[in-house]
Formats: C-alpha cells, sequence, structure tokens
C-alpha cells in the first residue's frame, strides 16, 4: 500500500502502459516520493470526503509520459503527483476547493472543467500554486 486508501497497484495502473507492454514501476526513490504525497495531499482529502476518490494518474514512468503525451518535466514521473475523479465535475470542485483551502501542495490543477484534478506535493519546495488547464 502506498497509504491507507492507495494501493500500489492502483497508484501505477494504466491502461495505455498495459497495451504498450510498459513495466510501470516506480523506482525507489520515487515510491517514497508517492508515499509522501499520498500522506500529505490524498488522505487528508479522502478523509474529509468521506467516501471514495479515484486515482486516474499516479506513476508515470518516462516511457509511459511520452506515450501519454504529458509534460517533459512532469511530476507525475517523480512520483509527486496524483490525478483525481470524485465522480463528477461538481464534486470534482468540491475536492479542489477543499484542497485549496485546507492543504499544502506545489500545484492544484483544475484540468479541462474539473474533468479531474492534479495536485502535487514537493517536501520543502511547495509554491501553493492553482492553475487551469483549459
Amino acid at each position: 500500500m502506498i497509504s491507507k486508501h492507495i494501493s500500489l497497484e492502483e497508484a501505477t495502473k494504466s491502461p495505455t502502459a498495459i497495451r504498450n507492454g510498459i513495466k510501470n514501476i516506480p523506482n525507489e526513490e520515487q515510491l517514497n516520493n508517492m508515499k509522501i504525497v499520498a500522506e500529505a495531499c490524498f488522505e487528508p482529502l479522502r478523509v474529509w470526503y468521506g467516501k471514495p476518490i479515484k486515482v486516474n494518474s499516479f506513476f508515470r514512468n518516462d516511457e509511459l509520459n511520452k506515450l501519454v503525451k504529458g509534460s517533459k518535466t512532469s511530476e507525475h514521473v517523480k512520483g509527486k503527483a496524483i490525478d483525481m475523479d470524485a465522480g463528477s465535475k461538481e464534486e470534482n470542485k468540491k475536492i479542489f476547493e477543499w484542497c485549496k483551502a485546507n492543504l499544502k501542495f506545489n500545484q492544484l490543477i483544475n484540468e479541462y472543467d474539473y474533468s479531474w484534478v492534479h495536485i502535487s506535493f514537493d517536501l520543502g519546495h511547495n509554491k501553493n500554486q492553482t492553475l487551469v488547464i483549459v
């Protein structure tokens, strides 16, 4: 388990990786980063929200990140970012606003009108930057 509510399988699973035969396995440093962001951001949110939140994307190795056209500087590659979906744009807006008001984070991104929420955490280097991708 990465944290109480996120399994390693959930944190590394990717249909794109499966289709392309990519082994999306974090190294020790990436795994440690994953545990830190899960404990600092996901778990407090999950406790407040009180019901499951889907992890759309967590860890992506370099090869997978290229295939999904992720940013070359993506925090997902370092194991420092989670894309989450609470089931609807309305629910995603709620979790976005709660994270913004209650958590320390590096970046919090409203992606495509709350289609999902991205949060990253960088121990000691958090900017609390909120962004919108349209």
